[in-house]
């Protein structure tokens, strides 16, 4: 990985950043592209927000972009790009927490902080037997402490290093190679035979369930879209007219513009399209969608909605969820 090894803390942060719930297949290609449009602190912090958004689209959990932009305007405009070299001063970060000020704190400044990541979590839960769960306040705390005492205060860095690649080659979720691991003596997992039954994690909650209904709303090549700025999924990203219902909406009622509040007739001309049924699945909700597109003739208002060219829509961030749609053959 392109951030292994280094030792400047910008480009740590920014890959904790980018890797939080990320895939490192994933994430790779994001650091990649932002490192080469903002090689510093400073080029991230000066550029327009959804400029951001827009390489940031697709990523997801979109509080980890805003939280982004604005460590990035704090480390450039008021520390002078220079980064906290404390764990303390790492922590008043926002988007900061325990993990990325100890990736941070270790790799770049040498501080003697333990990275727990799910590589490591996987490892001390297997040789250790650690049975309280995971993901629960218990669990978190104890696997910290256990960290803690295990981190070499010497060289904090190589022995983060160590341990996760470890976890990623050796101590791997499933086949793990047991027979020639140096930790095998010691193992609780492995005396037990139960290592696929660590690390024990609490029973997942069922998912909220939630129907996102939208109109894409078209008049030679505009189209009628909206910035969110509500709190929740999605903030400062931009959207069709939506109405969300408690429960699944009937197919002849989505083809009448009433559903979404707007007074225009519709012939069956004026209709693209009613997309087959979206499902777009979030940690904890699950969201169900259809897009209705139509072709205006004459242009309407709408309230907190404005009429975009296609230029300046390819600007503009978009959930995922929606830009699987527009990407669509």
């Amino acid at each position: 990985m392109p951030w292994k090894g280094i030792r400047d803390p910008y480009k740590i942060w920014l890959s904790e950043i980018i890797l939080q719930q990320t895939r490192v297949e994933q994430g790779l290609d994001y650091y990649n592209r932002f490192i080469k449009r903002f090689p510093t602190v400073h080029d991230l912090a000066q550029v327009n927000d959804n400029e951001v958004f827009k390489m940031w689209e697709g990523l997801g959990y979109y509080t980890r972009c805003r939280n982004l932009i604005k460590t990035a305007k704090e480390i450039s405009l008021e520390r002078g790009g220079i980064f906290p070299q404390s764990v303390e001063g790492l922590l008043s970060l926002k988007g900061v927490g325990a993990y990325t000020a100890a990736a941070i704190g270790s790799f770049a400044f040498g501080l003697p902080l333990a990275v727990v990541d799910g590589n490591v979590i996987r490892v001390l839960s297997r040789v250790f037997g650690i049975t309280d769960p995971i993901d629960q306040a218990n669990g978190k705390k104890m696997l910290e402490l256990l960290a803690g005492e295990l981190i070499d205060k010497l060289d904090p860095a190589s022995y983060n290093q160590a341990i996760m690649d470890f976890g990623a080659t050796v101590c791997k979720p499933k086949n793990p190679i047991c027979e020639t691991c140096p930790l095998r003596k010691q193992c609780y997992a492995l005396k037990h035979n139960a290592q696929t039954n660590f690390p024990i994690k609490a029973k997942k909650k069922k998912p909220i369930e939630r129907f996102f209904y939208y109109l894409l709303l078209e008049h030679q090549g505009s189209q009628l879209v909206r910035k969110r700025i509500e709190n929740g999924i999605w903030k400062d990203l931009f959207e069709f007219v939506l109405r969300e219902t408690d429960e699944p909406a009937e197919e002849k009622e989505l083809s009448k513009l009433s559903f979404w509040g707007i007074k225009h007739r519709l012939t069956k001309e004026d209709i693209i399209e009613l997309s087959s049924p979206l499902i777009h699945q979030l940690t904890h909700q699950r969201i169900h969608c259809r897009i209705l597109h139509v072709q205006l003739h004459d242009k309407i208002n709408h309230p907190s909605h404005v009429w975009k060219s296609r230029s300046q829509l390819k600007k503009l961030a978009f959930p995922r969820l929606i830009t699987r749609y527009l990407n669509q053959d």
